[in-house]
């Protein structure tokens, strides 16, 4: 024998039939926490931000940085 039942409600009447909690507040204030982090985020990745981040000296960071790259592969920086 088989029982066939097509029950047509809402979720939010589903879930009060059930007895769940409606946790639609929670999930807005969570998304919203979300939100606001991966702004901030994407604020930080300003590629000016970035360069003051990397090299705040500048033209004479990046000349640094190049001598430190040299130094660490066991040779001498070109001539110029």
């Amino acid at each position: 024998m088989k029982v066939h039942i097509d029950i047509d409600c809402t979720p939010e009447e589903a879930r009060t039939f059930f007895g769940l909690p409606d946790v639609a507040p929670m999930q807005e204030a969570v998304m919203k926490e979300l939100q606001d982090r991966m702004m901030s985020a994407m604020r930080s990745m300003d590629p000016e931000t970035l360069m003051k981040t990397w090299m705040p000296a500048g033209i004479a960071g990046l000349e640094q940085m190049q001598k430190m790259f040299w130094q660490q592969f066991g040779q001498q920086p070109p001539k110029k």
